[in-house]
């Protein structure tokens, strides 16, 4: 089994086969409209100009699990994006990543790459830490997903490569899309 053979919803509610991104290298990400990380909309926008015409594209999944950041309903999500932000990378209906609702693609991710850690050296970290360790104090030990912004890269073989934590620096991200493409 790979990525490419799950269905996820689009934002009209519609099947879509990740089949149709078969050859392309993928960069998974749960994101939030009203988070600290929100910010990356604008890296990642600027990572996917970089390499899209490469064979390369990002899917993004909103999310509302994560202390409520992601509220709206998902076409004020796509307008924020696009209007605030730039995006033109595909953008799907919004999901659970976690939990019993958590959809099939999100089950295969988490448990192909576990918690790879935060980078304690950018600023929200610490404050994340504190938060997960509060609620559960050994959260490091599990593949859940911590937070909004979590990234999963996937080879063109469909084979989860790589996870990156939202507190990872974007430019390791667009190293490791560059070694895989």
């Amino acid at each position: 089994m790979t990525v490419y053979d799950f269905t996820v919803k689009g934002r009209q509610g519609e099947d879509v086969k990740l089949s149709q991104y078969k050859n392309k290298v993928l960069l998974v990400v749960n994101t939030a409209t009203q988070c600290g990380f929100t910010p990356e909309y604008t890296e990642l926008e600027k990572i996917y100009e970089t390499y899209q015409g490469k064979g390369f594209e990002i899917l993004d999944f909103p999310c509302n699990q994560f202390d409520g950041q992601a509220p709206e309903s998902i076409e004020e999500i796509h307008e924020m994006c696009t209007l605030k932000f730039g995006t033109k990378f595909p953008q799907f209906g919004k999901i659970e990543v976690n939990g019993e609702g958590a959809i099939p693609l999100y089950n295969y991710l988490k448990g192909k790459k576990g918690f790879a850690g935060f980078d304690m050296s950018h600023k929200i970290a610490p404050i994340l830490d504190g938060i997960l360790r509060k609620a559960d104090p050994a959260y490091e030990k599990s593949s859940e997903i911590k937070w909004n912004f979590t990234k999963f890269l996937v080879n063109r073989e469909g084979e989860v490569v790589a996870r990156f934590e939202p507190s990872h620096d974007l430019a390791k991200v667009a190293e490791a899309i560059e070694n895989v493409l």
